[in-house]
């Protein structure tokens, strides 16, 4: 079976400062043809910082979900920005811990089914305090708990953020 689907024409609809939309036309492998509606996103980093027996995580509002969010350090990439620098940038930003030590956790994509964003997902450990330095637009909160804590709030409900239960899954067979 076949699966590729093939671009007939492509218009951009909206173009802003995080995301870019576009409505392409496409013939699936099948001979029939549709539409498919693309968010364009740069993407972005997830750090799982491990501190001890601790991890980093952030609170703040997240405007789309009209609520406060409990999640790991991350941050979008700027347009051609190296992921490994933009891992590093965002950890110190958003905690003020720095590292030596990372490890690739590999990538996800967020959403695939209308969304090209894909998140790079990193370990750093053995950090050292220097300072947090959020963005201006940013209100943010660096916490520290119990790595056996984390997973009792997503098994609780009271960590829904996607990319951190992503990352901490990948960084299973790390923080036993």
């Amino acid at each position: 079976m076949e699966f590729e689907e093939k671009t007939l024409s492509s218009q951009y609809v909206y173009n802003g400062k995080v995301i870019d939309v576009k409505r392409d036309k496409i013939l699936v492998s099948n001979g029939h043809q549709s539409t498919r509606e693309v968010v364009e996103h740069t993407g972005g980093v997830v750090i799982l910082a491990l501190k001890e027996d601790k991890l980093l995580m952030v609170k703040q509002w997240r405007y789309p979900i009209k609520g406060v969010s409990l999640e790991l350090p991350a941050g979008k990439l700027e347009k051609g920005e190296n992921p490994d620098y933009a891992s590093k940038r965002e950890l110190e930003e958003e905690t003020g811990y720095i590292s030596d030590n990372w490890k690739s956790l590999g990538y996800i994509y967020t959403s695939p089914g209308f969304c090209d964003e894909k998140l790079y997902l990193y370990l750093a450990s053995d950090l050292k305090y220097k300072q947090q330095n959020p963005d201006e637009d940013e209100i943010i909160e660096s916490l520290e708990y119990p790595i056996s804590e984390v997973f009792d709030m997503i098994d609780n409900g009271l960590i829904n953020d996607s990319k951190t239960i992503c990352a901490l899954f990948r960084a299973r067979e790390y923080l036993r």
